[in-house]
């Protein structure tokens, strides 16, 4: 992401699936500007999305001999990767990657998603709702800890929580709606505001107080545009504080391992407040 190599500078390898999830090139672009300030090159490397592999694990490091730290975002480290590093000396920080056991070789930036997923259920509780349903892309393999999965489970701790798996925003359609009404779901929640756009989108066909309120998650400009309800994630923030702890590694003036946890915030807006009317309790 630079024009050329500068001198001096420190070349730290980024590699996440950017093509997945727009959300990771924003935690780039806070890099970015991170790097504006310091001497240091960002080299990006795209991943293949974890939710969609058998074996979500990055068993190898991105090609490049001369990186002297690396930051992987949304995707584990496998054993042979990690011993790689170790063995190049290549310090490693993650983002959006959640420890599954014990220490996972680096610091960990993460945002609190289970306190997102409680937020929006303590929202929902408020307006009425015990009952939602719960859009998220297909986790082909258990063995890693998502995203989604921890939304679920603060959700869960508000309201009955029925999960719903689709492939793509162009998967949803009247079956979402019909699986919704099945459930005896009040309320829908995405696990990214494209699948919330898509369910707003489904749903200008009914009735205005035939529409299930949606709740999206991240937010930006696609959010603030549909008036979404959502949960505002600091992406640029977890971006440079990853940055930060890559070059303080490098440099050795840091050896932390910590988890560095970011919190997310609520952002209320129409979406949420149409469509049923239900009496509060």
């Amino acid at each position: 992401m630079t024009q050329g190599r500068r001198v001096g500078a420190s070349r730290i390898a980024v590699a996440a699936p950017f093509t997945s999830y727009p959300s990771y090139l924003r935690r780039l672009a806070g890099m970015l500007r991170r790097a504006r300030d310091v001497a240091v090159d960002i080299i990006p490397y795209d991943l293949d999305s974890a939710a969609a592999a058998d074996e979500p694990l990055l068993d190898v490091l991105p090609a490049r001999t001369d990186a002297s730290g690396l930051i992987v975002m949304g995707v584990p480290l496998g054993g042979a990767a990690r011993r790689a590093s170790r063995a190049a000396r290549i310090p490693v920080v993650y983002v959006d990657v959640v420890p599954a056991k014990g220490d996972i070789g680096g610091p960990v930036v993460l945002v609190d998603d289970r306190d997102g997923g409680e937020q929006i259920g303590r929202h929902l509780v408020e307006l009425g709702h015990r009952r939602a349903l719960f859009v998220h892309e297909p986790q082909r393999s258990p063995a890693y800890v998502s995203a989604g999965m921890l939304r679920i489970e603060g959700l869960q701790r508000h309201v009955s929580v029925a999960p719903w798996a689709v492939d793509g925003p162009a998967e949803i359609d009247q079956r979402l709606l019909r699986a919704a009404r099945e459930a005896g779901a009040t309320a829908i929640v995405a696990n990214h505001d494209r699948f919330a756009a898509a369910v707003l989108d489904v749903q200008r066909s009914r009735p205005e107080d035939e529409r299930l309120p949606v709740v999206g998650y991240d937010d930006g400009e696609l959010a603030e545009g549909l008036g979404l309800t959502t949960v505002r994630q600091p992406f640029e923030e977890s971006g440079r504080t990853a940055l930060e702890l890559a070059l303080g590694l490098v440099a050795g003036t840091s050896s932390s391992r910590d988890t560095v946890r970011l919190a997310p915030a609520l952002v209320e807006r129409a979406s949420s407040l149409r469509g049923v009317t239900l009496s509060r309790p």
